[in-house]
């Protein structure tokens, strides 16, 4: 039996997605097997709408355990430890439901690239964020920052490994708050389950919309999500929601 360093809790639709590998949740391989099963049940289970990313104790996750390199001397162990690197982000990015990230302290490197997979962020005043991998003769990770900055900024912190605050994070609107480490997770949970209330099929295809038109030109992506209104139009949900909003009560939903 392998240790259990990611802990999925349910409750009330919202997944909670804890890393739990002290002291610093630093990821391993079988950690980030761990996290790919862990979304991708999330995608394929009913009674979770919205998942909530954080790790446990004031470290978030502080990247990939150094003492768990390829071995060059075993013909394609560099190839699957890159593999499972690479789907690690991609489960979480790929999840059919939401998530949203509670950054309660450092994110660096490869933890930084979670949180960087993630839907929405909010992060606790002590948390921090950067890709150091040069301060170790390694460069990775330009990929996840160019999601969330500019030209300059991604360059200067991957060519220096500088880390960034939680309120610089909120300066360049790549956060939606910061929080007082103790409202962290009541903040991030109300939000999921906020997001859990709204009708299945809907939050799925937003999620995938979503995903989509970061890809598009404008007038594709605006194209491609007309489609799912009109297949969302004809389901049960949509029809119980405008029957709700008419009856000013609150909808039932089905998912379907």
């Amino acid at each position: 039996m392998s240790d259990e360093w990611v802990r999925l809790e349910v409750a009330d639709g919202v997944g909670l997605v804890t890393l739990d590998r002290k002291p610093v949740n630093a990821l391993n391989r079988e950690m980030r097997r761990q996290l790919v099963a862990t979304f991708d049940a999330i995608s394929e289970r009913e009674d979770v709408r919205c998942a909530v990313l954080t790790g446990t104790g004031s470290v978030f996750c502080a990247g990939a355990d150094l003492k768990d390199r390829p071995n060059p001397d075993v013909a394609g162990d560099f190839l699957e430890h890159n593999r499972i690197t690479r789907e690690t982000g991609n489960a979480i990015r790929e999840c059919a439901k939401p998530v949203i990230a509670a950054i309660n302290g450092a994110a660096l490197g490869a933890g930084f690239g979670l949180a960087a997979a993630c839907d929405i962020l909010y992060a606790s005043e002590n948390a921090t964020v950067g890709m150091p991998e040069i301060n170790v003769g390694l460069a990775g990770g330009a990929s996840m920052l160019k999601t969330l900055f500019g030209r300059s900024t991604l360059r200067r912190m991957f060519f220096t490994g500088q880390r960034l605050s939680a309120h610089d994070l909120l300066k360049r609107n790549v956060i939606e708050d910061v929080v007082a480490e103790k409202d962290l997770l009541p903040v991030t949970m109300a939000l999921a389950r906020e997001i859990a209330s709204k009708a299945p099929l809907a939050i799925a295809y937003a999620k995938r919309a979503a995903n989509m038109v970061d890809l598009m030109p404008q007038r594709d992506a605006y194209r491609f999500e007309q489609e799912f209104t009109v297949a969302l139009s004809k389901t049960e949900d949509a029809r119980e929601a405008r029957m709700a909003f008419l009856e000013k009560r609150a909808p039932v939903f089905k998912g379907r």
